[in-house]
């Protein structure tokens, strides 16, 4: 026997039990491939994240030709959110699944948006019986977070452009959900290595999936600065000019950056951009040779060192400089929040940093906006709202996490991005080709194992807003290297953020997650087949 057939024959058999248990005579049919046993009603619930409530009940609703998605037809929202489901459903189930206005239909997918105050604003609940599905939610977001439990109840085929041969079954019963955290975040980083707006957009779509609600996109670093301002244009023709390793690099346009916004916002997503300041700068110091405290501009850089640019702090354009900046970036970012770095600006001295911080912190609420900073921020004073972004590692100093849990107890938000549990481009082990390692090699088991609420000594759990994923692009040039990366480990970042500490279980969460493998393969991510997870 071939390993071939030996990999099979257990498919083939299981299949045929299933079909057995079913009362489904097998005499004469054709051998049933691992694609049929795919198709088999998923138990509610076993999806990514991990819903709040889940009660199983009766039989499953099946989709078919003659499935309506029904809505309330004084509601915008609620079509937007209609037309998005529609426009998964249709390649794949081959079904015309017409939108209709409640009135119009009875049974198949109903869409209702309003009342159910205890949602909030983006819990939903999904009833399911051999009738129809009613997705209810009290706002537009709620709904659209539905639509994802919706989709992951689905075979994985169902994310396939071309017609595939379901059945299409959602099992029977109730799902009650809401977030655990507000902020549920992931980064790209477009500096190191420019992504264009198709590539961004790509990204977006795979975070809505797993309920992440916030792209934060690192604009400006030493080796690229990525959007257009009009009143430093050099910064984005010249400064954006390479990359790491000598690129071509490139630059959103205002209209691009708007794309973007828009982009985010139909998939619920809102937009948080960040300008790295005082450090990380040299992009812009080699575009303006005024902002260098000698007058001289220094080259355009490529390589991948740290902390040795500096805004120069004593000087009254640096700040002309930064209000240009963030006024132009406020007004094309309808989000509360604009992040503005802090992080290894190890060239600026700690009495220029806290001086430099004491200027800008109230530029960035001049313009309407809350700051959010990386934790560094908390050496200094952090304003009234502010979020510090602590990216520490388990082995920081005790000193160092005092001072951010100090700022916590004083107010401060916080988001977690622990280097060695949810940087994204951290190695998965020492073989992995892509990424670094400076702060460790970092599995699918480390990136979720961990509890936000107690993660930080010191810090109250009430100060924990939320968490984040960056991916750092040093070594990430292109998509499949995004997918590799951050799959499947966003997706335990993105549980981290939703589902309730209750709900937290590795083993329980990696058999979920071996179920989302199919679903990867179907939307073409070339994702990391990590040992720890028994990969359907």
């Amino acid at each position: 026997m071939s390993v071939r057939q030996r990999r099979t024959l257990p498919r083939v058999l299981g299949a045929l039990l299933l079909l057995t248990a079913a009362g489904i005579s097998c005499v004469g049919a054709a051998p049933v491939s691992h694609s049929a046993v795919e198709t088999t009603t998923r138990p509610l619930g076993q999806i990514v994240p991990a819903p709040a409530s889940v009660a199983p009940a009766g039989q499953p609703y099946a989709i078919t030709a003659a499935t309506r998605i029904r809505i309330d037809e004084h509601s915008r929202d609620a079509r937007a959110v209609a037309d998005y489901l529609a426009g998964i459903l249709r390649p794949s189930t081959g079904h015309t699944l017409p939108v209709v206005d409640e009135d119009d239909a009875r049974g198949g997918i109903r869409l209702r948006l309003g009342g159910e105050k205890a949602l909030g604003d983006e819990g939903y609940r999904l009833q399911s019986g051999v009738d129809g599905i009613t997705l209810t939610a009290h706002r537009p977001a709620g709904l659209f977070r539905g639509v994802q439990t919706l989709r992951q109840q689905l075979p994985a085929a169902v994310e396939k452009k071309t017609v595939q041969p379901g059945p299409w079954k959602v099992a029977g019963g109730t799902i009650t959900d809401t977030p655990r955290y507000a902020y549920r975040g992931a980064m790209l980083d477009v500096s190191r290595h420019f992504f264009t707006v198709e590539q961004v957009k790509r990204y977006i779509d795979q975070l809505a999936l797993y309920k992440v609600n916030k792209l934060h996109l690192h604009l400006s670093d030493d080796q690229g600065w990525r959007i257009a301002i009009d009143s430093w244009p050099r910064l984005a023709t010249y400064g954006g000019s390479t990359q790491v390793g000598g690129g071509p690099g490139g630059y959103y346009t205002k209209a691009d950056y708007k794309e973007i916004v828009r982009y985010a916002a139909s998939r619920h997503q809102e937009v948080v951009p960040e300008i790295d300041l005082p450090g990380h700068t040299n992009a812009a110091l080699a575009s303006y040779a005024e902002l260098n405290c000698d007058g001289v501009a220094p080259p355009l850089y490529t390589g991948t060192a740290v902390g040795f640019s500096s805004l120069c702090v004593p000087k009254d354009i640096t700040y002309d400089f930064v209000d240009d900046v963030i006024r132009e970036i406020a007004a094309l970012t309808p989000g509360k929040y604009l992040h503005i770095g802090g992080d290894e600006a190890h060239s600026t001295t700690h009495e220029d940093y806290v001086a430099f911080m004491e200027k800008v912190q109230p530029i960035v609420a001049k313009y309407g906006k809350t700051v959010v900073g990386w934790h560094q921020l908390t050496g200094a004073t952090p304003a009234k709202g502010a979020l510090a972004q602590y990216w520490g590692l388990d082995r920081t100093s005790p000193a160092e996490k005092e001072q951010v849990a100090a700022a916590a107890r004083n107010g401060t938000g916080l988001i977690l991005s622990p280097a060695d549990r949810v940087y994204l481009d951290m190695k998965y082990t020492k073989e992995t080709k892509l990424g670094l390692a400076w702060a460790g090699y970092v599995e699918v088991q480390r990136s979720y194992d961990w509890n936000p609420a107690a993660y930080l000594p010191g810090a109250p759990a009430e100060a924990v807003k939320g968490v984040e994923a960056p991916l750092w692009t040093e070594t990430i040039s292109e998509n499949a290297h995004i997918d590799q990366m951050a799959f499947p480990r966003l997706p335990g970042v993105a549980e981290l953020g939703w589902s309730p500490a209750a709900t937290h279980d590795w083993e329980a969460y990696r058999t979920r997650l071996a179920a989302q493998g199919p679903r990867f393969e179907a939307l073409g991510i070339d994702y990391y087949r990590s040992p720890q997870v028994p990969w359907e």
